[in-house]
């Protein structure tokens, strides 16, 4: 496998050095967040196989209303 070397700053070192789990190589991170990227194709061919709780529904649509009352979404005069 060929290899490239590359710099990055102290502050990029420690964001995936945090992300990395134990036995997971610097490569591996990279790729696992950068190598696939999701599209919304693929949520929506993911959506039937989601179930969620009512709990959660519930959640969630306390969210949007909650955003609907937002003062920034009311029109001013």
């Amino acid at each position: 496998m060929a290899v490239k070397t590359i710099t990055i700053d102290m502050d990029a070192y420690e964001i995936l050095a945090r992300e990395k789990r134990p036995g997971q190589s610097f490569s591996m991170v990279i790729k696992e967040h950068f190598g696939k990227r999701k599209t919304a194709a693929m949520l929506l061919r993911a959506l039937p196989s989601l179930t969620l709780e009512e709990e959660t529904l519930d959640q969630i649509e306390e969210q949007i209303k909650e955003r609907r009352r937002h003062p920034a979404r009311i029109p001013r005069l």
